[in-house]
């Protein structure tokens, strides 16, 4: 949709409303864009984009900052982008996601699906296309990138180690199509050669480890306790507890030693991988 002075703000998407409200703001305060741009750091054209509601995927936290200092705004803007992130995610997420941001180690294990923090975008799509099929493209494509963009804790400068075991299951259940698959399958073995990753595959062989172990995730923390999340079909939940932390770490021992060593891991994710391209 293409958007101009009259298009009625119950038409406009949250980009878009996002970047009207922008360039009410810079008008008001007598700023050009190419004003804006200098003040936070960015180009003209930036400005520009995220004025019209067509930056992809979404402006920076960066720029939002920015403005609110330029403006004098307090943490509007800034407060405004994270409502629109978090509303590409259920209610339930978002305290996980939260707590994501700010982990040193994350720890997770993956029964059926790739883990998200590791799907392509062709992947995810599929997932959330069979997941929300109701749902309109744009809301599909608003979770994909939602999804893609919780990737960016890794270019920090001291990112997360994160450590994955997915199940074999992960690896032939057929999201998306052969294709799509192998997508995935390449992907991983790129992030399986990274500093930051440690992938592990849980191999049918394995049987009862596995079997009898629904997915979770443990964060740890520099400077706070540890938490365990777990999630089902209807939502998902945050567990702090010793008890309930202690017994997921004690799973999570179980399931590296039975796994695959992350060299024989590669390996499997390799000789699929050429099923998938046959």
């Amino acid at each position: 949709m293409a958007l101009d002075e009259t298009t009625p703000p119950e038409h406009l998407n949250p980009l878009q409303r996002f970047g009207r409200d922008i360039k009410q703001v810079r008008l008001a305060r007598k700023l050009t864009q190419k004003q804006l741009g200098k003040a936070t750091g960015y180009s003209e054209g930036y400005v520009s984009k995220v004025e019209s509601g067509t930056l992809l995927p979404r402006p920076s936290e960066k720029f939002a900052k920015g403005c609110d200092l330029t403006f004098g705004t307090g943490e509007l803007f800034a407060g405004l982008l994270r409502r629109i992130e978090e509303g590409d995610h259920p209610s339930w997420f978002v305290p996980y996601l939260n707590l994501e941001k700010k982990a040193s180690r994350i720890l997770a294990y993956s029964a059926s699906v790739v883990l998200g923090l590791l799907q392509t975008e062709d992947y995810a799509r599929a997932v959330f296309h069979s997941y929300f099929s109701r749902e309109d493209a744009e809301v599909i494509e608003g979770k994909v990138t939602a999804r893609l963009r919780r990737r960016a804790m890794f270019e920090r400068d001291a990112p997360p180690l994160l450590w994955t075991i997915l199940d074999e299951a992960c690896l032939r259940t057929v999201v998306g199509g052969s294709k799509v698959m192998a997508g995935q399958l390449e992907f991983l073995l790129t992030v399986a050669a990274s500093p930051h990753v440690k992938l592990q595959i849980m191999p049918f062989s394995a049987g009862a480890p596995a079997a009898s172990t629904k997915p979770f995730i443990v964060l740890r923390f520099t400077d706070s306790r540890t938490v365990l999340y777990t999630e089902t079909r209807v939502g998902g939940r945050m567990h702090d507890s010793a008890q309930a932390v202690d017994a997921a770490l004690d799973d999570y021992d179980l399931l590296r030693a039975h796994a695959l060593s992350p060299d024989r891991s590669v390996t499997l994710i390799k000789t699929l991988l050429k099923e998938y391209r046959a």
